[in-house]
Formats: structure tokens, C-alpha cells, sequence
């Protein structure tokens, strides 16, 4: 597999690049270095907590959010057009270098 380096940018703009294979989703990529994305449902798409902001020029090569995503990210704290959810999108070679923003906070349906 071929390795892809994310950015993710916190609050406070400190940034982290982090380098992963191809195929795993941004979730876990975060998880793995530490990035405070909580994934409350480990990634079966039953909370927001995973809720990144995309880079706009990476965001139009991301394949598009399924209905089920959409109606997760109506839950997410500071939804901004490019809102994705981590556990949703597969990394690939194409988005190396891509720019993500954790944002402030988040909520989840299952109250954590």
C-alpha cells in the first residue's frame, strides 16, 4: 500500500502531520498519533464525534457523503460546508497532503 500524509489542524492551529496507509479512513489515522477525535461508535457511523472540516480543494475529490453521513454531520458542533465524518472517508493517494480541521467540540446521539 502506498503512504498518504494528512495534516490535521487543532483549535489552536498547531498542525500534525500524519502519514498512513492508503485504505485506512481518517479516523484512524487521528486515533493512531493521539488527535483528540473521540469516534464515540468506533466508526459505525452512529455519532458526530469523528466531524472534520475539509480542505476545499481536497473536499471536491472526496467521493460524496451518503444520506446516512448527512444525517449524522445535521448533529455535528460548527457544520461547515466541507464537513465530513472521519470514520466515512478513505484515505487514498490522491489527498496526500490534504489540511483537516478538528473542530471545538462535539455531540453524539449517544449522549457522551
Amino acid at each position: 500500500m502506498s503512504a498518504v500524509t494528512v495534516i490535521f489542524v487543532n483549535q489552536d492551529g498547531e498542525e500534525t502531520p500524519v502519514s498512513g496507509d492508503a485504505g485506512s479512513t481518517l479516523l484512524e489515522l487521528a486515533q493512531a498519533v493521539g488527535i483528540d477525535i473521540e469516534g464515540a461508535c468506533e466508526g459505525n457511523m452512529a455519532c458526530s464525534t469523528c466531524h472534520l472540516v475539509v480542505e476545499d480543494k481536497f473536499f471536491e475529490l472526496l467521493p460524496a457523503a451518503s444520506e446516512d453521513e448527512e444525517e449524522m454531520l445535521d448533529l455535528a458542533s460548527g457544520l461547515k460546508r466541507t464537513s465530513r465524518l472521519g470514520c466515512q472517508v478513505e484515505v487514498t493517494t490522491e489527498l496526500d497532503g490534504m489540511r483537516l480541521t478538528v473542530p471545538k467540540g462535539s455531540r453524539n446521539m449517544m449522549g457522551l
